[in-house]
């Protein structure tokens, strides 16, 4: 899906910064993978939640792999350009739209800055390969996409995301999705009240 917008389910994101930034700021090359990341928001606000999180170091060397499907064609260009119209920035508070946002021309739209802009990249990228874009990922963020996929393509994606991460790394989905009974060996829960797991080493998922 195409639709979303900046700060969304910002509670789940946060509980993920939560979580990851301690063992980010730990790392020389840290890495996020966005799947299904539509036209960035989400994964520039996972860099706008972390640069406020970790040290200059840190954050100069993050880089968040923003991929999705992408049928249009179109997406790239709108997540490298960074730029979105007021509409998309609603839920953002008006100190972050300020530090990290500058007016694009005259049509309301604004552009991430240079340092946001630098840590996003993205790459066209088909879930249903079951190819892993890169390894080692601190944090996998996919939601609002499994929904769409039938039981057995969720396990196959879930376990390439398991692939995907590096050691004790963390994964996060949509509030509404449930991790398969079958997955349960590879993640535990890490809250309660939220969707966001830790890798589990086990051979049965390689």
């Amino acid at each position: 899906m195409a639709f979303t917008f900046f700060f969304r389910d910002l509670q789940m994101l946060e509980l993920a910064v939560d979580h990851v930034a301690p063992e980010l700021a730990g790392r020389s090359r840290p890495k996020i993978w966005d799947a299904g990341c539509a036209m960035g928001p989400e994964a520039y606000t996972l860099a706008i939640l972390l640069a406020g999180r970790l040290g200059h170091f840190a954050f100069r060397n993050l880089r968040i792999a923003a991929t999705d499907i992408d049928e249009t064609g179109q997406f790239g260009e709108i997540v490298r350009q960074g730029v979105y119209p007021s509409g998309d920035l609603e839920r953002v508070p008006a100190g972050v739209l300020e530090q990290y946002f500058e007016p694009a021309g005259a049509t309301g739209a604004y552009r991430l800055d240079d340092r946001i802009r630098g840590s996003v990249r993205f790459q066209q990228h088909n879930l249903l390969s079951l190819r892993e874009v890169d390894c080692g990922f601190s944090l996998v963020v996919c939601k609002n996409v499994l929904l769409h996929f039938t039981q057995p393509e969720r396990l196959d994606v879930i376990r390439m995301f398991h692939r995907s991460l590096g050691p004790g790394g963390y994964f996060v989905t949509e509030h509404t999705q449930k991790l398969p009974p079958e997955a349960s060996p590879w993640f535990e829960q890490v809250v309660p009240h939220g969707q966001l797991f830790r890798k589990l080493e086990v051979a049965e998922c390689v």
